[in-house]
């Protein structure tokens, strides 16, 4: 069943069908294209990059949601793989939407998001249900937002890049051994490590100026405050300024509800802890706070607007300000991940090892 509409500069076409196979889903996208590009000529398939995401029924309206606030950086083609484990038939549905409204002479981009509803029986012909799904020659990129392990292994034979987000998973060393274990074969694109981009921009700009590099050398501590659940965000940074500085880090011991470790930063020692912060409602970072040899204090933590700035020097003199437009929302790191898929960030995998390393 297909139904298409082209009217006021905008389109949208829909094709569905119950008990169906790859093949009818495939030639049902090619079919739908050619009749919506027909409809109005200044359409045309965007085609920068598939996203697989398998998805358990259930929460698949949630997961919706999640990707319909992502704005620009939606996928080219999004092929859902809606699980429900009792499932029998292969149901799909198939929906074609521009970008937004084209105005005359001008061409508008086309976005394709294809549902397939499935079961147990299906999961041994996952490769063959979603290899003529996606766009040859694209990157793809393989995101399960609810764990499925052995479905991410079988699926990465199609994909370039994996997305997922390491605060997910409630033990911090199974964690970073699947991290690693997937960026071994796939670019993986954690959000646990994009949440806490502002923050490392911002330490980062901290030390540009020539006089406070040298500071770099001389770090004494390092307080990361964090979500309750987000432990292994506090050690990706961590592992971060560890693996950009050269230091070697100590494994992590408790002390009390915090972790703390002592980092050999070549010739002097970091103490490093890393703090829950029961406060703050959404996953990350709460704070940041680094202490040099030489007296000099700086913290980060969330504030109105932005992130709250403080740094003391030596002399004991305070200065105060508000770091603008740090929070980009859930949504927002959700499409900074997807867009981070089409790039290549050299800092990840060293911080993650070093990150590991913090694990006895």
């Amino acid at each position: 069943m297909a139904d298409v509409a082209a009217e006021s500069g905008r389109s949208d076409a829909v094709w569905s069908e119950q008990g169906t196979t790859p093949d009818a889903i495939e030639a049902a996208l090619r079919a739908l294209l050619v009749e919506v590009h027909a409809a109005n000529d200044d359409f045309l398939p965007a085609r920068v990059l598939n996203m697989i995401a398998f998805v358990d029924r259930e929460w698949s309206g949630e997961i919706a949601n999640r990707l319909r606030g992502v704005g620009r950086y939606h996928a080219s083609r999004l092929v859902v793989l809606s699980y429900e484990p009792h499932r029998e038939r292969l149901d799909a549905r198939v929906m074609i939407a521009s970008e937004g409204a084209s105005a005359p002479g001008e061409l508008a981009l086309l976005h394709e998001t294809v549902v397939v509803e499935l079961g147990d029986r299906h999961l041994d012909d996952l490769l063959t249900i979603a290899d003529p799904l996606v766009v040859t020659d694209l990157p793809t990129l393989l995101w399960s937002p609810h764990g499925h392990n052995e479905i991410v292994s079988q699926l990465l034979a199609l994909s370039q890049a994996v997305l997922l987000d390491s605060v997910e998973e409630p033990d911090a060393r199974e964690a970073l051994d699947r991290a690693c274990e997937l960026s071994e074969q796939a670019y993986v694109v954690d959000l646990a490590w994009l949440r806490s981009t502002p923050w490392r921009e911002r330490v980062a700009a901290t030390f540009d100026p020539l006089w406070l590099r040298r500071e770099l050398g001389t770090i004494s501590g390092v307080t990361v405050r964090h979500h309750p659940a987000s432990t292994v965000a506090a050690m990706l940074l961590v592992g971060w300024l560890a693996s950009r500085l050269g230091w070697q880090t100590g494994s992590l011991i408790s002390d009390g509800d915090a972790l703390v470790a002592s980092t050999d930063a070549g010739g002097h020692h970091v103490a490093v802890r890393l703090e829950i912060a029961p406060e703050l409602h959404v996953p990350g970072l709460e704070g940041v706070a680094l202490e040099t040899d030489s007296g000099l204090h700086l913290s980060l933590g969330r504030g109105s607007g932005g992130l709250r700035a403080r740094r003391r020097d030596s002399h004991g003199e305070q200065r105060e300000w508000t770091l603008l437009g740090a929070s980009r929302g859930e949504t927002g790191v959700l499409g900074e991940g997807i867009r981070q898929a089409l790039l290549r960030d050299p800092t990840y995998v060293p911080a993650l090892k070093a990150a590991r390393a913090m694990l006895p």
